[in-house]
C-alpha cells in the first residue's frame, strides 16, 4: 500500500507533460513542412546537421548519468577501483578527440557542398528530387521591392504588379530580383526558400520553385522601422490553371503602376491592403535599383558609366541637380522640401534668431531614414 503522503506519479506526469508542452503550442513548424524543393533541401540540411551533432550530445548526456550513478557515494564497489595516481589513458584520449573531429569534418563537408548547391544566385537544375528542369524552360521572373512597410511584386513577363500578394505557378522555376526603396529588409517565404536581403541601390537574387498548391504568409525578417510588425504579404502557390485565372483577375483591373503611382505607394504606410495593377512600367524596377524613380534624378548606372569612362571633367563638379539621394525619404519628398530647415525649440537659447538651415548633405542613407523615423 502506498504511503498516504507519497505523490501520485501518474497524475504528476500527466500534468507536467501538458505544462512542458505548452510553450510548443505557439510554434509554427512551416520550416519543417516546406512546399518548395529549395526549402525541402534546407530542411534536410537542418535535420542532418542536428543528427550529426546528436551523435556526440546523446552519448555525453548518457555518460553523465552513468558516471553519476556508477560513482555515487553509496556504491562501495567503486571505492575498490579508486586510483589516485591515474592521469592518462590513450584509449580515452583517442575516443574524446577523434569523435568530435570526425563530426566536424562531416559538418564541414556538408556545409561546403550545401553552400554551393543552395546558392540563391544559382539557377535551379531540378523541379524536385526526381524531376530535372528542361533547359528550354524560361524561369518566371518576379521583381520584388521592399517598401515602407509593404511589398511590391512586379511580373515583367506578364506586365502586371501587385502589392502584398505573391502568387506563383507550381512546378515552374522562379527567379526573384530583389531590392528595397529605403532601408535594408529581408524577403522570406519559409515554405518556399530561405531569406534573402533586400537592400537599396542593390539587386539580390533568389531562385526557387513551388512544388504543391499552398497558401501561406511571407514577411520581412529584418527590422526596418515602426511598421515592421505588419510588413507581411499573402503567398499563393497555384496550379497552372489557377495561376492563369489569378493573372486574368489582376489584368481585369484598370489600375496601372507608373512612376507617379510608385512614388505615392513608396510613402510610408502600415497595414497596406492588397492591390492589383493590370499594367506596370517595365523600367520601374531598374529605376528603383538605380535610385532614380523620381523625375530629374540621375541614375546610379549612368554615374558609374561616367566614372568608368574617366569622369565628366571639372565643369561637372557644379552639376549637382538630380544628385540628391541622402536626405530623408529622398525617393518621395520633393526637392524643395529638403530646404525647409529645422525648427528651433521655443525655449532653446537663441530661439528668437533665425534657425540655421538643415544640412543633410553628409547624412548616410541609414541616418537619413533614422531621422525620418
Amino acid at each position: 500500500m502506498s504511503h498516504p503522503h507519497s505523490p501520485n506519479w501518474s497524475r504528476l506526469l500527466r500534468w507536467s507533460s501538458a505544462i512542458l508542452a505548452a510553450p510548443l503550442a505557439g510554434c509554427n513548424w512551416v520550416v519543417m513542412n516546406p512546399s518548395g524543393d529549395i526549402a525541402v533541401q534546407q530542411r534536410d540540411l537542418i535535420l542532418i546537421s542536428t543528427a550529426l551533432m546528436l551523435l556526440i550530445v546523446i552519448p555525453v548526456m548518457a555518460l553523465v548519468v552513468y558516471f553519476a550513478w556508477r560513482y555515487r557515494a553509496a556504491n562501495q564497489a567503486a571505492e575498490k577501483e579508486y586510483d589516485p595516481d591515474w592521469d592518462h589513458s590513450t584509449k580515452l584520449e583517442l575516443l574524446i578527440w577523434s569523435a568530435p573531429l570526425l563530426i566536424i569534418i562531416c559538418l564541414g563537408a556538408l556545409t561546403w557542398v550545401s553552400t554551393h548547391k543552395l546558392d540563391p544566385y544559382r539557377p535551379l537544375d531540378r523541379i524536385d528530387a526526381t524531376t530535372a528542369i528542361d533547359p528550354k524552360v524560361k524561369p518566371l521572373t518576379v521583381q520584388v521591392v521592399a517598401l515602407d512597410w509593404k511589398w511590391l511584386f512586379i511580373y515583367p513577363d506578364l506586365g502586371i504588379a501587385t502589392v502584398n500578394e505573391l502568387a506563383l505557378p507550381t512546378n515552374v522555376p522562379v527567379r526573384f530580383d530583389i531590392t528595397a526603396s529605403t532601408v535594408m529588409n529581408s524577403f522570406y517565404v519559409p515554405e518556399l526558400a530561405g531569406q534573402i536581403y533586400a537592400m537599396p541601390g542593390m539587386k539580390t537574387q533568389l531562385h526557387a520553385v513551388a512544388n504543391k498548391a499552398v497558401t501561406g504568409t511571407g514577411f520581412s525578417a529584418n527590422y526596418s522601422g515602426a511598421g515592421f510588425t505588419h510588413m507581411r504579404f499573402g503567398y499563393k502557390a497555384l496550379d497552372q490553371a489557377g495561376f492563369d485565372a489569378w493573372v486574368a483577375k489582376v489584368k481585369a483591373g484598370n489600375a496601372a503602376l507608373d512612376r507617379n503611382v510608385y512614388l505615392t505607394l513608396a510613402k510610408p504606410s502600415e497595414k497596406a491592403p492588397v492591390a492589383y495593377y493590370s499594367a506596370a512600367d517595365p523600367k520601374l524596377f531598374d529605376a528603383v535599383v538605380n535610385l532614380c524613380p523620381k523625375p530629374g534624378q540621375r541614375c546610379m548606372s549612368d554615374l558609374m558609366h561616367v566614372n568608368m569612362m574617366g569622369g565628366a571633367g571639372k565643369e561637372s563638379a557644379k552639376e549637382t541637380e538630380g544628385l540628391q539621394y541622402d536626405f530623408p525619404n529622398s525617393h518621395v519628398i520633393d526637392q524643395e522640401d529638403r530646404n525647409k530647415g529645422q525648427e528651433t525649440a521655443p525655449d532653446a537659447p537663441g530661439a528668437g534668431a533665425a534657425a540655421p538651415a538643415a544640412d543633410h548633405s553628409s547624412h548616410s542613407g541609414a541616418d537619413a531614414h533614422a531621422q525620418h523615423r
